[in-house]
């Protein structure tokens, strides 16, 4: 709301404006019986019809644009909250991370509920505005008129607050339930296929049905809420203006007030209906949002994954990248040297140990114990973002974008990057060929239209066209043919000669092509060599290499 106050007390400042001239129509009404009809002062009539189209048409204006300015207040809130929650979602991918469903749901439902505040606050404004100008003309026709208006609007949004208070608790209920069905499902339909190959699909639907079936529950309970509220928002709305009515009714009766100030009386408590019911409505909005405002902070206050420095990489990276005593799932003190423009294998016989160096080295955690340099300076001072633009970590699940395979490629090229010299070095221009459109061919989302080994050869490309100074790849050749692999594996050797290359897998040909393989086998590095010093040498690992 800080952010967006100016517009916020614009389209307050212009809602009032409509509020008043919504108020004024009846009073308006009012005296043109008063003083042209009942009188018979013809001449009188066009000027007060005149007045009256004047507040037409100036609340007509100030009802168009109050809702431009308002709705942009809200749709720009939105925004900025979304991002919000994107950002941190990505920063905290280590640890206490949200399951995709989930954080599209904070990042939409729950923005989208908060943002509206903004949206509404300038019609509650303009409602008290419109209530008090109604209270005003109504104190000046009668003294207990106004009276009942003043004195009986505060105890009624007291009561409408109090009836407001079972919805705000079931909301939060509902949404937390929500997310988590959204979060389950986003979860099962991106391991389908694991699902399908361990032959666990009816443990997965029986957990979504779960799920769903509570979330199911918390809405109708949140919908029986809010339709109780609804309800008595009505009863008591309408108790109140038949009070306004009776008592201005028996007035006109006995001749204290007049026959226009009588139906000014009736159509100023018409118009209290509209006021009174917004303030009905925000209270519920600001029930849901305050429990969809309270979901975003919990997001926003999450601890990130890690805590980098505000230093840049400045100047040309030469690539030296030095991890001493790395300790963390599958690592018990792993020591690794890569020297600037080396290439260099590591094998691994723990896949947690795979994970964990990739998390490390892409920055998304720090290892428990231990120290990774880049150049001298360690990870931990250095600006994330600014690391990752030097160390590019490509993983053996790389997603692809939707658009098209060009555009993919293109996605983070660098300026001196060679489409001509990687396409056929890792098969792309093979992928190319067996596409209708070519490099043009359209990608779904996460690549599902290409198969297992298109993917990897494109990601594959991909990274290589970034040209960043150190690069590391997971696995990336595990759905390709052997012919292929070996191809792709002499092709990976001319591109980043002199560039810093880390390869971790167990690919015979890829390893067969870097200029030093690091053995790591129960979280210690047990062995250091060339691919064929160790395949003769060590029992260890040429049964890691060739399993």
């Amino acid at each position: 709301m800080r952010a967006q106050r100016g517009r916020i007390l614009a389209a307050a400042a212009l809602f009032t404006g409509y509020q008043a001239g919504e108020a004024a129509v009846p009073i308006l009404i009012g005296v043109v019986i008063d003083r042209a009809v009942a009188t018979g002062d013809a001449g009188a009539l066009p000027v007060w019809l005149g007045l009256l189209a004047a507040a037409f048409a100036g609340l007509s204006l100030c009802w168009r644009f109050g809702m431009r300015v308002g709705t942009l207040a809200g749709v720009r809130a939105d925004r900025e909250l979304r991002l919000a929650v994107a950002a941190r979602a990505l920063d905290a991918r280590g640890g206490g991370a949200l399951l995709p469903g989930e954080a599209v749901s904070v990042a939409t439902a729950d923005a989208r509920r908060t943002a509206t505040v903004n949206f509404l606050v300038p019609h509650g404004i303009a409602a008290a505005v419109g209530i008090t100008v109604a209270g005003a003309a109504l104190l000046a026709f009668s003294v207990p008129l106004g009276l009942l208006i003043l004195l009986g609007t505060p105890p009624l949004l007291l009561v409408v607050r109090l009836l407001s208070a079972p919805l705000e608790r079931r909301g939060a209920a509902q949404q937390e339930r929500a997310a988590q069905a959204a979060g389950v499902a986003a979860d099962l339909v991106r391991g389908v296929r694991v699902v399908k190959g361990i032959g666990a699909e009816a443990a997965a639907m029986a957990r979504y049905r779960r799920t769903s079936r509570e979330s199911l529950d918390a809405t109708l309970h949140t919908t029986r809420a809010e339709a109780g509220y609804s309800g008595a928002v009505i009863v008591v709305n309408g108790l109140f203006l038949a009070l306004v009515a009776l008592v201005g009714g028996r007035l006109a009766a006995s001749g204290e007030i007049t026959v226009g100030q009588l139906v000014s009386a009736v159509g100023l408590a018409q118009f209290l209906l509209a006021p009174l019911g917004t303030f009905g409505e925000i209270t519920a909005a600001l029930a849901a949002g305050r429990a969809s405002a309270a979901r975003i902070a919990g997001v926003l206050a999450a601890p990130a994954a890690v805590t980098g420095g505000d230093d840049e990489v400045t100047g040309p990276v030469s690539g030296e990248l030095v991890l001493t005593g790395v300790r963390g799932p599958g690592l018990s003190g792993v020591d690794i040297r890569v020297a600037a423009g080396e290439s260099v294998g590591v094998v691994v016989t723990d896949p947690a140990a795979a994970t964990a160096l990739l998390r490390y080295l892409n920055r998304e955690a720090d290892p428990e114990s231990g120290h990774i340099g880049l150049d001298g300076v360690g990870f931990g001072s250095l600006d994330p973002a600014a690391l990752r633009a030097a160390v590019l970590v490509s993983p053996h699940d790389a997603d692809l974008f939707e658009g098209s395979v060009e555009e993919n490629l293109s996605v983070r090229a660098s300026p001196t990057a060679d489409l001509a010299r990687v396409a056929p070095a890792t098969r792309v221009d093979q992928v190319a060929e067996a596409l209708p459109a070519g490099l043009a061919s359209a990608v779904t989302e996460r690549g599902r239209s290409l198969s297992g080994g298109q993917r990897q050869r494109v990601a594959l490309a991909r990274a290589l066209l970034a040209d960043p100074p150190v690069l590391v790849l997971h696995d990336p050749t595990t759905a390709v043919d052997a012919v292929t692999e070996a191809g792709i594996a002499a092709g990976l050797r001319e591109l980043r000669a002199g560039r810093t290359t880390v390869l971790l897998t167990s690919s015979p040909a890829l390893l067969a092509e870097v200029d030093r393989v690091v053995f790591v086998d129960r979280g210690s590095v047990v062995a250091t060599g060339t691919h064929a010093r160790l395949m003769a040498q060590n029992p260890g690992y040429r049964e890691a290499v060739l399993t």
